[in-house]
C-alpha cells in the first residue's frame, strides 16, 4: 500500500485498459487476415494496395462545414455542357421558327409613297403630301451610289452572311473612343429593320436578336443585289425617302439615281447616318470626305483618283420646304379633315400613294382671294372675312377664302368662324312659311309684332330701324329685312320655331347649335341669333337654287390608288322644300338685289338672288346669294387685340399676339397670352363690303358660263294675313312682282342699303338680341368670342323639314281672303 493513497486504476497490473488494447490488437489482426479474397488475389504478384482513407465516425466523405455544399468540378463541367447544349438548342429552334419575310410583310412606311391632291379637273396639282419616294430597280441606280453606301455603311457587305460580329465589337470600341465611322448593323440588318414588320426601332436585346435572325435568313434567301435594292429604296435621306426621290430633292428635277456622279452618290451615302443634317452642314461635309476616301480604298481601280478630284456637289434650294404654304394649306387641311371623317387618316394619306381629286376650282379659288383682298386691302388686320362658294346642284365646294397664308394663320374663316347669321337667316323662315301653305301675298306686321310680346324679346319688343307701316307683304318684308314681320311669321307657323329649326337642320346646319340657340334666344332665332359658318350658309341657300334639294357639302370627288377608286364622292341628297317653295322664295330674294337692302349690287342681266345680314352694333355682317350655278356666302367680323390693361395692339398675321411683338417671352405664353381678341363693331353693314365682295367674286366666277334663268314664280299657298290688308280688298298681285308701282307701301326708298344709291336711308338688318352687356351673344362676354363649344355634326343635320301644304284654298285662310 502506498503512503500517498490508493493506487490508480492505470497503475494496476492486468488492468482493463490494457486488456482492451490487446483485444483490439487481436481483432485488428484478425480483420486484416480475413480481408476479401479479391484483394488477396490482386496482391499476388505485386505490392499490396495501400489502406483506404480513414472514415469519420458516423460515416461521410471526410468534408465538413461549408465544403460539403460545393459540387465537384465534374458536376460543374457536366452542368455547363448541359446548359450550353440547351441554350444552343433553343437558339436553333428560334432560328428555325423565324419565317423568311416576304414583300407582303413589308412595313407600310418602308414602301410608302407620296399622295397628291388635285383641283377638280384631276390634273392640276394642289400639293404633294407625305413621304417622297419612288421605287426603282437596282439597274437604275448608279454604280457609284451603290458603292458609296457599301463603303461607308458595311464594307464587308458582299462577303458577310448578313451580320458582322467584328463590326459590332469595332463599333462599340469606336463609339467609346469617339471614332465612330460605321454602324454596328450591316446593310442587311438595317434593311430588315426598316423594311419588315416586327422589327421596331427601339434599342433592345430582343429586337437585336430578332434582327440578326431575320438578317441571316434574308442573306440566305435574297441575293446581295436584291438586299441592296430594297435598302436604297427605303432608307431616309432627309428631304426624301429612297435614292430616286433623294436625287431629285438634292440635285434637281432632272436628276435620277441612274445619273448620279460619284460625288453625288457619296453625298447621299453620307446622309444615311444622320438624315436630319442640314444640306451643307460641316459634319456632313466631313463625312462626305470620309465616304470618298473609303470608296477609293475599297475600289482603287474605280475611284483611286477621286479624293484628289472630288468637289462637294452643288445642291438645289429646298423650294418645296412647306407643303401648306399660302392658300393651298387651307385646301389641303379640309381635304384631310373630310377623309379622316371617312376613315382615311392623314398619316395614311401621307404614306399611301393616293391620287385625290378635290372639288376646288383653281380659277374660282383665285377669284375668291382676289375678291376678298380687293375689299379688305385698305382695312386693318383686325378685319376678318370668309367666303365660300358651292355648286348647288351637287354640294361641291368650288372655292373659298380662308386666309392669306395657312402657315402664319391656320384659322380657316369659312369653315371655322361661327358667327350669328343675322338677317341672312330669314330666308329659312320664308321657306318654312311657304312650305306651310302660306303665300308671298300674305300681309305681315310692319311696326310691331303679333302678338306684341314674344318669348326672347328684348325690353320694348322686337323693333325695326325704320318705319315700314302697319302691314307689308312678304316680298317687301324680305327685300327690306323687316324684323317684326319675320318674328311674327315664325310665330304663325303650325310648328312655330320647330318648323324653322327642323328645316335648317335638314339644310345642313349643325343640329346641336340650332337646338341650343332656340333654347337660349327663343324667337330671336327667327332673325338670325344662331351661330353659323359661311360654308353652311352657302350650302344652305342651295335649297333655293336647286329646286328645294340639299346635297351635303363636301371637298373630295374621289380617291384613287393606282387605277382603282377606293373612296368615291359623297353626295347625300335630301329634299328639304318643294320646288315651288324654292321658286317663290327666290322671287322674294331677287327683290333684295333689285330694290331692297342690296339694290344695285346684282350681276347685271344674270338673274341672282340673296339676302343681307347685319348683327347688333354691326359686329357681324353678311351677304349670301346665288344663281342657278353657284351659291356663295360672305361674312365679315372684326376683333381687337387688347392687353389686360386695355391697350389695343395690332394683330400679327391676323392673330392676336401671344407675346409682345411676337418675340420669345418668359412672362407671356399660350397659358398667359399678351393680348386677347374682343369682337367690336365693323363700322359697316351687310349691304356694304360683304355684298361688294360677293358681287366681285360672282362676276369673276361666272365668266364664260351661260346665263341660266330661275324657275318661274309658282304662286304656292294662300294668303295668310297676320294683320289686316291695307286696303278693303286685296289688290291683284302684278305679273311682275317687282313692279312696285302697284304696291301702295312701296314709297321708293331703299330702307336697308348702306353703299350705293341708297337715297340717304338707313338699313335694318339688326336682330334684337337679349343678352347682357351690348346685347350680342357673340361679343365675347361669355368667354368664347362667338365660337360655340358644342361639337359639330356631319353637315346634314337631324331635323325633318315641315310637310308641305297644298296650294289653293285651305282652312288656314280666313273667309275674306279665300
Amino acid at each position: 500500500m502506498r503512503a500517498d493513497g490508493p493506487p490508480t486504476q492505470g497503475d494496476r497490473p492486468g488492468s482493463r485498459t490494457r486488456a482492451r488494447q490487446e483485444r483490439a490488437m487481436g481483432n485488428q489482426e484478425t480483420i486484416v487476415s480475413d480481408a476479401p479474397r479479391r484483394s488477396r488475389r490482386r496482391s499476388e504478384g505485386g505490392p499490396p494496395e495501400p489502406p483506404g482513407p480513414p472514415t469519420k465516425k458516423g460515416g461521410g466523405d471526410g468534408k465538413g462545414g461549408w465544403r460539403r455544399f460545393v459540387p465537384s468540378w465534374k458536376i460543374l463541367v457536366a452542368g455547363f455542357v448541359v446548359l450550353a447544349a440547351g441554350l444552343f438548342g433553343m437558339i436553333m429552334v428560334a432560328y428555325a421558327n423565324t419565317p423568311v419575310p416576304t414583300a407582303d410583310q413589308a412595313k407600310a412606311d418602308a414602301l410608302a409613297q407620296q399622295s397628291t391632291i388635285y383641283y377638280r379637273d384631276g390634273k392640276k396639282e394642289i400639293a404633294q403630301l407625305g413621304t417622297k419616294r419612288e421605287i426603282v430597280p437596282i439597274s437604275k441606280m448608279a454604280q457609284s451610289v451603290r458603292d458609296a453606301a457599301v463603303a461607308i455603311e458595311n464594307d464587308t457587305f458582299y462577303e458577310d452572311s448578313g451580320i458582322s460580329i467584328p463590326g459590332m465589337f469595332r463599333a462599340v470600341f469606336k463609339t467609346a473612343t469617339g471614332q465612330q465611322r460605321q454602324g454596328a448593323s450591316t446593310i442587311t440588318q438595317q434593311m430588315a429593320r426598316n423594311y419588315y414588320d416586327g422589327l421596331s426601332q427601339e434599342v433592345s436585346i430582343k429586337r437585336k436578336v430578332m434582327e440578326i435572325f431575320v438578317a441571316v435568313k434574308l442573306d440566305e434567301t435574297l441575293s446581295k443585289d436584291q438586299i441592296l435594292e430594297n435598302y436604297l429604296n427605303t432608307i431616309p435621306f432627309g428631304r426624301a425617302y429612297g435614292v430616286e426621290a433623294a436625287a431629285k430633292a438634292y440635285f434637281g428635277d432632272s436628276a435620277t439615281a441612274a445619273k448620279l456622279t460619284p460625288e453625288q452618290g457619296a453625298y447621299l451615302a453620307a446622309r444615311i447616318q444622320q438624315p436630319a443634317w442640314e444640306p451643307d452642314a460641316p459634319a456632313l461635309k466631313a463625312r462626305w470626305t470620309t465616304v470618298i476616301d473609303y470608296m477609293s480604298k475599297q475600289w482603287p481601280d474605280r475611284y483611286g483618283q477621286l479624293p484628289k478630284t472630288a468637289k462637294f456637289p452643288k445642291l438645289r434650294k429646298n423650294d418645296n420646304a412647306n407643303e401648306l404654304g399660302g392658300i393651298k394649306g387651307y385646301m389641303v387641311m379640309q381635304v384631310l379633315q373630310e377623309l379622316k371623317e371617312r376613315g382615311l387618316t392623314p398619316d395614311a394619306v401621307r404614306s399611301g400613294g393616293y391620287h385625290i381629286t378635290s372639288t376646288f376650282d383653281r380659277k374660282l379659288m383665285l377669284a375668291a382671294q382676289a375678291a376678298v383682298k380687293s375689299t379688305t386691302g385698305s382695312m386693318s388686320k383686325e378685319y376678318h372675312a370668309g367666303l365660300a362658294a358651292v355648286n348647288p346642284k351637287n354640294g361641291r365646294i368650288l372655292a373659298f377664302y380662308g386666309g392669306t397664308d395657312y402657315i402664319t394663320d391656320p384659322f380657316n374663316e369659312p369653315f371655322d368662324a361661327k358667327k350669328q347669321a343675322a338677317s341672312a337667316f330669314k330666308p329659312y323662315v320664308l321657306a318654312a312659311w311657304l312650305q306651310a301653305g302660306y303665300s308671298l301675298k300674305s300681309y305681315v306686321p310692319g311696326n310691331e309684332t303679333v302678338p306684341k310680346e314674344l318669348p326672347g324679346q328684348a325690353v320694348g319688343g322686337f323693333k325695326n330701324s325704320h318705319n315700314v307701316g302697319k302691314a307689308v307683304d312678304v316680298v317687301k318684308a324680305t327685300a327690306d329685312s323687316v324684323n317684326t314681320a319675320y318674328v311674327s311669321m315664325a310665330y304663325k307657323l303650325p310648328g312655330q320655331l320647330d318648323d324653322v329649326k327642323n328645316l335648317v337642320e335638314s339644310a345642313g346646319f349643325n343640329q346641336q347649335r340650332m337646338e341650343d340657340d332656340v333654347k337660349t334666344h327663343s324667337y330671336q332665332f327667327a332673325i338670325g341669333s344662331a351661330l353659323v359658318t359661311p360654308v353652311e350658309q352657302a350650302a344652305g341657300y342651295s335649297i333655293f337654287a336647286n329646286e328645294g334639294k340639299y346635297t351635303k357639302y363636301h371637298v373630295v370627288q374621289e380617291v384613287k390608288l393606282g387605277k382603282q377608286v377606293v373612296y368615291g364622292e359623297q353626295r347625300a341628297v335630301k329634299k328639304v322644300i318643294d320646288p315651288g317653295v324654292a321658286a317663290d322664295a327666290t322671287v322674294a330674294m331677287e327683290q333684295v338685289l333689285r330694290s331692297g337692302t342690296a339694290a344695285g349690287k346684282g350681276l347685271g342681266s344674270r338673274p341672282a338672288a340673296g339676302k343681307t345680314g347685319t348683327n347688333n352694333d354691326e359686329k357681324e355682317a353678311w351677304f349670301v346669294g346665288y344663281t342657278p350655278q353657284i351659291s356663295a356666302a360672305v361674312g365679315f367680323y372684326r376683333e381687337e387685340c387688347r392687353t389686360k390693361s386695355g391697350k389695343v395692339v395690332q394683330p400679327v398675321h391676323s392673330n392676336c399676339p401671344v407675346t409682345p411683338r411676337g418675340k420669345a417671352s418668359t412672362k407671356y405664353g399660350n397659358e398667359n397670352p399678351y393680348t386677347k381678341p374682343y369682337e367690336v363693331s365693323l363700322g359697316f353693314e351687310g349691304a356694304g363690303p360683304p355684298t361688294l365682295t360677293w358681287q366681285k367674286f360672282m362676276t369673276l366666277a361666272h365668266e364664260g358660263l351661260p346665263i341660266e334663268q330661275f324657275p318661274k314664280r309658282a304662286e304656292v299657298g294662300l294668303a295668310e294675313n297676320i294683320v289686316p290688308s291695307p286696303t278693303p280688298t286685296v289688290s291683284k298681285t302684278p305679273d311682275n312682282p317687282f313692279d312696285s308701282g302697284d304696291n301702295p307701301f312701296d314709297n321708293g326708298d331703299n330702307q336697308d342699303c348702306l353703299v350705293g344709291p341708297c337715297d340717304g336711308t338707313t338699313p335694318d338688318d339688326n336682330p334684337t338680341i337679349d343678352e347682357p352687356g351690348n346685347g350680342d351673344p357673340g361679343d365675347g362676354d361669355g368667354g368664347d368670342n362667338g365660337f360655340p363649344q358644342t361639337a359639330d355634326g356631319d353637315g346634314v343635320g337631324g331635323g325633318r323639314a315641315p310637310d308641305p301644304r297644298p296650294s289653293g284654298w285651305s282652312p288656314l285662310a280666313r273667309p275674306e281672303d279665300r
